[in-house]
């Protein structure tokens, strides 16, 4: 019997959402929007309609007397991130509580690669900025240590279908805790002027979205008011609003429990299978940050005017521009790659035997990649549409790109290379 037009109309919603998610769940996509959204702002920031863009950029809009009074670029980092960092903070809880990071032996050389890829790029740019005597330059530190775990990844997608499931794995280990490295450097160097009573008033409706999900409950009516009202009060209490994010994202529950789990699927002889919490809300909100969030933010960071080639050897001459180039491009692989050869010789610590030093060493140019955190990190550092804030997005893009090519194209040659190997063993 043909189905009606009726009908068919009426799961259309159903297979439309179906085929977005299915397409937001790809490496290679989030990468790819990030990577447009990047190219049509600078194109954007230097071309005849540089000043249209950057007006809508800094239009200002929202309440004064609660401090929402933000520009539009301000809205994407400390509105649209908090998103993104609520997802992080859920996918963060679930590798703790039952994923890769549960078993702290297993986990130890990504996590230990990651402070080692955190340590030596702000080691590289103190030295740099020091050297230079540059006023100010020093409080850039943080910029180079940071990777974007959507562009590493997709990176690492595109090239590496040969390469061992392991190598996923660590960098995505070292790239989930460099993030949870960032968050609370983003919490303790960059907050000023703490108002204790706003952050107090945080506390309620963060309790009550936690207790929420706790109970199973996922209306969105409840949390979504409840996590606005968090990030508002955040914001307000001085700390970066993309904390409330993370601070949400750990009150879910991960554990499908007989409360609070919710329906995914169902297998082969009908059973239900059940998600914990936290699992769904990444899961429904990684949708939205991969196709929207993260690209709004970077098309409104990445813009930077260069100014022609002067402009461009201007930022080349800058102490913070060649910082965060060498953070990047040299400090991540050196530290990833050094700490991870230190410790495996160790008995304590144990590198999986799929894993070979040069897959290693490309994770680490790609690792490299910093830009979403690094340009909030450089916002914070110098304040937005600054001449030092303009050379450190030149000096993110040219570090990332670099690193990019260049970890991008050691992991291709090592998966053609297992490829080879292995059409010869069959």
């Amino acid at each position: 019997m043909s189905q009606s037009p009726r009908s068919t109309s009426r799961l259309a919603p159903h297979e439309l959402w179906r085929g977005v998610h299915a397409t937001a769940q790809s490496d290679a996509v989030g990468g790819a929007l990030l990577l447009g959204a990047t190219v049509v702002a600078l194109l954007l920031a230097n071309s005849p309609l540089s000043d249209l863009y950057t007006s809508v950029r800094d239009f200002t809009l929202g309440p004064h007397a609660i401090h929402l009074d933000l520009s539009i670029g301000e809205w994407a980092a400390d509105g649209l991130l908090a998103i993104f960092f609520f997802v992080v903070g859920l996918e963060l809880k679930e590798e703790f509580v039952a994923g890769k990071l549960r078993n702290p032996r297993q986990a130890a050389l990504p996590i230990a690669a990651a402070f080692g890829g955190v340590a030596v790029p702000a080691l590289i740019f103190t030295a740099i900025a020091l050297a230079s005597d540059s006023e100010g330059a020093l409080r850039g530190w943080a910029i180079p240590t940071a990777t974007d775990i959507a562009f590493a990844v997709a990176v690492l997608a595109v090239v590496g279908r040969f390469l061992p499931p392991a190598l996923r794995v660590f960098l995505l280990t070292l790239a989930i805790v460099d993030d949870f490295i960032a968050i609370t450097i983003i919490a303790v160097v960059y907050t000023e002027g703490l108002q204790l009573q706003w952050l107090l008033l945080a506390l309620v409706p963060l309790v009550l979205f936690g207790l929420l999900t706790q109970r199973g409950v996922i209306s969105w009516w409840l949390l979504v008011p409840l996590g606005v009202l968090t990030w508002a009060l955040v914001h307000a209490s001085g700390i970066h609003a993309t904390v409330a994010g993370v601070l949400l994202g750990f009150t879910v529950p991960v554990v499908a429990s007989q409360r609070a789990r919710v329906q995914s699927s169902v297998d082969e002889d009908g059973t239900p299978v059940y998600d914990g919490i936290a699992a769904y809300l990444a899961d429904q909100w990684g949708v939205f940050t991969t196709l929207v969030a993260v690209p709004v933010f970077a098309f409104f960071s990445a813009g930077v005017t260069v100014g022609g080639l002067e402009g461009f050897r201007a930022a080349l001459q800058d102490p913070i521009t060649i910082g965060i180039i060498a953070g990047l491009f040299i400090g991540k692989p050196v530290g990833i790659t050094i700490t991870t050869f230190l410790l495996s010789r160790l008995p304590a610590f144990q590198l999986d035997e799929s894993l070979r030093w040069p897959d290693l060493i490309g994770v680490g140019f790609v690792a490299g990649v910093g830009f979403t955190v690094s340009l909030l990190v450089g916002e914070l550092s110098y304040g937005a549409a600054s001449v030092a804030d303009e050379h450190v997005k030149i000096g993110v893009l040219l570090g990332s790109l670099i690193s990019a090519l260049v970890g991008g194209g050691l992991l291709a040659m090592r998966s053609r290379a297992a490829q080879r190997a292995g059409a010869t063993a069959s």
